[in-house]
């Protein structure tokens, strides 16, 4: 038997040890870049590491704007494993740009339909958010379409957001992609006749406004419904959110309703891969689902989850047939077609 000194099998095993150690800490941690809100995501991160007995930390770190640039300038030795985001342009532009790489996962491509996944891989919807109609709740108006907003019995009546922000083009591209441009630009111009006001603020300005009888309609995301209608009595977010009942629309040629997505991709340079894809996969599961749908009031992916009350009241919710990465491709459409009309002017 060939002779160890005991000072170096002592120092082969703390090596191995370190080793074990440094492993055991890479297997156990996923960085997650994101550009939603901490506070948002906070529970399903909180749910995500009591899920997997606290054996994986999750490090978020925010970026509110830039995320492409940053994951970019950092490059190969990039920390970033999951890139989440908000607006399937923006998810798309991740996977454009080069920061993304493919997943294949029996478990995401079970639960999400072929329209709420990239077919190779590369980006996977968490949550749908719809564009939704804001009305004055004594209003007798129960169905609607989208087409109505440009109709002239609305003049002056319609409130909306900046026709820029990422929100709307997505809504203009959706059009562009059922009715074709010159459709989708008639359209447009007819919403912007209807204006009370000039295209600008947020989504809930829209139930504010609306309440401060400044006009009797307007477009809004879905989620901002639960967030004033659940808000603490006596607030301003309760009084706008108790002002107006949500309808959701549907395309005239169709009959869906037009949803956008918040998502993720895996980064192209995960150090903690696979780490990154149990992350996402349990931001599929029905625990998390359920998490999207009673903490942030977006509608789940999966239709067996349980909603919150308000939410509920909107009735089920009929997607539009459109991929949303193939209304994705008509964002720079839209988006000229937003200034040609001078839509936020």
């Amino acid at each position: 038997m060939k002779f160890v000194p005991r000072s170096f099998a002592r120092l082969s095993v703390w090596v191995a040890a370190a080793s074990m150690a440094g492993a055991a800490m890479a297997a156990g941690e996923v960085n997650l870049y994101t550009t939603r809100e901490p506070a948002l995501i906070q529970p399903l991160i909180d749910a995500f590491t009591k899920e997997q007995g606290g054996t994986i930390k999750v490090n978020t770190v925010f970026v509110k704007d830039g995320l492409l640039e940053r994951v970019k300038a950092e490059g190969a030795r990039s920390p970033g494993d999951v890139l989440m985001t908000v607006d399937i342009g923006n998810l798309i532009d991740l996977v454009d740009g080069g920061v993304t790489q493919p997943v294949q996962s029996a478990t995401l491509q079970s639960v999400l339909p072929p329209n709420l996944r990239d077919a190779q891989g590369h980006w996977f919807a968490l949550s749908l958010r719809d564009r939704v109609l804001y009305a004055e709740k004594d209003l007798p108006v129960t169905r609607f379409t989208y087409e109505e907003l440009a109709d002239p019995k609305w003049k002056g009546k319609v409130c909306i957001r900046a026709g820029q922000h990422p929100y709307n083009t997505a809504l203009v591209a959706a059009k562009i992609a059922n009715d074709g441009v010159a459709e989708a630009e008639q359209w447009l111009r007819g919403v912007k006749a209807n204006l009370a006001r000039k295209a600008a603020g947020g989504d809930r300005d829209v139930a504010r406004d609306i309440l401060g009888g400044i006009c009797d309609i307007g477009i809004a995301n879905s989620y901002y419904v639960g967030q004033m209608k659940n808000a603490a009595a006596g607030s301003d977010s309760r009084k706008w959110g108790d002002g107006i009942k949500a309808i959701r629309p549907t395309f005239a040629k169709t009959g869906g309703t037009h949803v956008n997505v918040s998502g993720a991709a895996v980064a192209k340079n995960a150090p903690n891969k696979a780490n990154a894809v149990k992350l996402l996969e349990y931001l599929v599961s029905e625990p998390a689902q359920a998490l999207y749908a009673r903490s942030n009031y977006e509608y789940p992916i999966r239709a067996n989850v349980q909603q919150d009350a308000v939410m509920s009241a909107m009735g089920p919710l009929k997607i539009d047939a459109l991929s949303v990465a193939e209304i994705a491709k008509y964002r720079k459409q839209a988006s000229q077609l937003v200034d040609k009309v001078g839509f936020d002017n």
